[in-house]
């Protein structure tokens, strides 16, 4: 962002969504457990206590969260934009998803008018009662699903996307929208030389986890200098260390940690309870 009053509306934004979220609080209740600390002076009070949090890896937590921030809010808050440019900006393409949902919901309904099961709605207690009786004795853990048909074959989603043409679009591209395959839509992609430079992560020069740690090459060669880097990045528990690790794949061992690091995602007892109410929820509704 060039322009400073941007700027400057940015961070302020950014500040208050950051006062909003649980890790203010947490960061404050960290900051007063270290005031309390005997080791810490009156007279360096605040240096006493940015050096215990930066120690407790409170520096870094606040940073994955500003990563995450960045990751998922634009930068520049105006111009807004339309809330029927949110989906798609090009009109051709938002009328052919129009027609693609009304055509998925078609079959939808078309299906639960053949098995006489409604689209969703809440089961009587009486009913889900009987429903958890008779999946006991089945020895499942949940509905029926065996007459349940797909909705749309990947064939009918292929020929959609075929089908779509820009209507202004001529066919006179002088190299500068390639038409590649048989999807015909006109898309401005860089040269294969900036592709290559900004995949150049991707070479095929350069070993990647999930193919060249494979049991036809030797795993000292690479996998084991790769797992012990990667346990570096999981220790380190920075975003974009482990962003920028991910490049050249994750050892599968720490995949779910790099992934979790990367999506600033810290799953506790709060989440797995709330995961719990949701797979009940689901149980007691016919979807």
């Amino acid at each position: 962002m060039t322009d400073p009053n941007l700027s400057k509306i940015f961070m302020q934004t950014l500040i208050e969504d950051l006062k909003s979220s649980k890790i203010y609080t947490d960061l404050q209740n960290a900051a007063q457990i270290e005031i309390t600390k005997p080791g810490v002076r009156l007279s360096e009070l605040k240096k006493g206590v940015q050096a215990g949090l930066i120690q407790s890896g409170w520096d870094k937590r606040l940073k994955n969260a500003v990563f995450k921030y960045l990751q998922t809010k634009p930068k520049l808050q105006y111009p807004v934009t339309p809330p029927e440019h949110a989906k798609e900006p090009l009109l051709y393409l938002r009328k052919a998803q129009h027609a693609w949902e009304k055509r998925i919901l078609k079959s939808l309904n078309s299906m639960c008018t053949e098995l006489n099961i409604p689209l969703a709605r809440k089961r009587p207690e009486k009913e889900q009662k009987e429903m958890n009786s008779k999946w006991t004795e089945l020895g499942v853990e949940g509905p029926d699903l065996t007459q349940i048909r797909p909705v749309y074959a990947p064939k009918d989603f292929l020929e959609v996307i075929v089908g779509i043409q820009n209507p202004n679009y001529h066919g006179d591209n002088n190299g500068f929208f390639p038409l590649w395959g048989i999807v015909q839509v006109p898309v401005k992609v860089k040269s294969i030389n900036l592709l290559r430079l900004q995949y150049s992560e991707m070479a095929i020069n350069q070993c990647q986890s999930g193919i060249d740690d494979s049991t036809d090459i030797p795993s000292e060669l690479f996998d084991l200098d790769r797992s012990k880097l990667g346990k570096k990045v999981v220790n380190a528990n920075h975003g974009p260390v482990a962003q920028e690790f991910s490049k050249k794949g994750c050892p599968s061992g720490l995949r779910a940690t790099l992934w979790a690091q990367m999506l600033c995602v810290e799953v506790d007892d709060v989440d797995k309870l709330y995961y719990e109410q949701l797979k009940t929820s689901v149980l007691h509704h016919d979807l």
